[in-house]
Formats: C-alpha cells, structure tokens, sequence
C-alpha cells in the first residue's frame, strides 16, 4: 500500500509529484540563508515542485574537533522563525532529546540523521512530536532493516514515516547507492526521499572532513528517480567550494534551475506510467 503524508497543502507520496527537498548543509549566516531560500523559492515555483527548505543548526557528526559545527540551536531557530514568518515549509535535523521540543516548534518535518536512526530514545521523543519524520537510513543497514525502525516508530504513535536513502558503506572512505535497495525501499510503502548529496560523499576521504562527487549528482539523481520517489534531497551553495562543511557533495545554486528540470522529465515520464 502506498502511504503519504501531507506538508501544508501538499501531498508526499511514492506516486506524486516529485518533492524538493533543498538547501544549505549548515547555517552559515542570517543573511545567507534567507538569499538561498528566496533564490530556491523562485527556481522551484518555475518547475512547480513542491518544495521544503532544509538547513542544520549544528552538525555533531564532524570528521575532526576543529570542523565547522554551525550556529547552534537558539540562532538557528531564529532564523528558522524568519523563514516561517515567509511562509517556507522547514525540515532540519536533530541530535539530542533535548533539541526535540524546540525543532518541533518551527520545523515541518524533523530529521533523524543517519547515524542515529536505531537511537530508541531519540525516535520516541521526535515520534511524540506527532510530525513527519524524515528518517535516514543508517550507511551500515539493509533495506530490509529500516522495517524495525518503521515498528519502532509505530510503536510510539507516529505513523508519518519518511525513509530516507542516504549510500551505503562500501569499504573505506566510500559510499554506493544501491538502486536495488533502494526499491526495496518502496515496498514498506513509506515515501521514500533519496539523498543525494551524501550520497556523494567519500566520508573522511579529504582527512579531517569528507570529500565528495558533486560533478555526479545528476548522474546520480536521474538512476534514482528512475524507480519512482516521493522526493529528492539536495543540498545547494553559491560557492561549493568556501562551504564551511560538505562543499565537494553540495550543488552550485546556480545549477539547480537545470538539474530540477531534468530530474523532472524523468519523473514525469515514469511516473505517467
């Protein structure tokens, strides 16, 4: 059965409209973010996808104690506050318990990163937030494995379940997207958003940060909304290389309007079907 979950006046499903999810990796700057999401508002009202703004308030998962976290909770909400107040709809990620209650108030949908998707506790509080979950499948799990996470979640009343594809660990400093995995996926019926900005990722390939694949990522996004998506996470910059974090996996803000339209016509077609 093919689930959906509703943002604002938009449906998210396996069989709808191809959904944009896109911004920044980490808040840098107010006034960054608010031209970023102006710009991303204006390219994705043209190809009429729905569209959420994502950026993290922090990153607790950095490769060395030197790298660049972000603004932290309080500015970040700020910020957030100001981009609802012009109407955007939010995803953004959380790390701690205590992050649950706060996110909750601002952001559309919450995000489970990666790494912590079996955190029993963490799932709890997000799933009594009653918001849509956007939950990133661990580089070290199964398709199949993501079933228990479903349960889980289920289990403490939340039923607003993304699954979001993320790559899968293949050996040292390296990630693959299996496709195969990927659709099987789709057989929880859940919405499932592929991310392909870490996706590119070669995690910890650079020594103290990650390196990246950014030149693939139209590559990469036509395979994966070839099997029909709820959505498409990618992340954005005006200049890839001055990001403060994950510049070689991010996509010039410039390229975007293109990428969008090409990624559509895949989806359009597969999913006239």
């Amino acid at each position: 059965m093919t689930k959906s979950i509703n943002i604002s006046n938009h449906r998210i499903s396996n069989s709808d409209k191809l959904t944009v999810i896109a911004g920044l990796n980490i808040l840098e700057s107010e006034e960054q973010t608010l031209e970023v999401a102006a710009e991303l508002k204006k390219i994705v009202s043209k190809t009429d996808n729905p569209f959420i703004f994502k950026a993290s308030f922090d990153k607790a998962n950095r490769s060395s104690v030197d790298s660049y976290r972000g603004m932290g909770i309080d500015k970040g909400i700020t910020i957030f506050k100001a981009l609802k107040s012009e109407g955007y709809n939010l995803i953004t990620d959380i790390h701690e318990i205590n992050q649950v209650d706060k996110i909750a108030e601002v952001a559309d949908v919450i995000q489970i990163p990666a790494f912590l998707c079996r955190q029993t506790d963490l799932i709890k509080a997000a799933c009594e937030t009653n918001k849509p979950l956007n939950i990133k499948k661990g580089q070290f799990l199964s398709p199949e494995q993501m079933g228990n996470i479903i349960n889980k979640c289920s289990h403490f009343g939340n039923e607003q379940i993304m699954l979001c594809e993320r790559g899968t660990s293949f050996g040292y400093n390296n990630l693959i997207v299996d496709m195969l995995g990927m659709s099987k996926l789709k057989d929880f019926g859940n919405p499932v958003i592929f991310d392909v900005t870490h996706s590119l990722q070669l995690p910890g390939g650079a020594g103290i940060s990650a390196d990246g694949r950014s030149g693939q990522a139209l590559d990469l996004a036509l395979s994966g909304v070839a099997i029909g998506l709820a959505g498409i996470f990618i992340e954005v910059h005006p200049e890839p290389s001055q990001a403060k974090c994950d510049g070689p996996s991010a996509t010039k803000l410039d390229e975007l309007e293109a990428f969008l339209s090409k990624i559509n016509a895949v989806d359009d077609v597969v999913k006239s079907f």
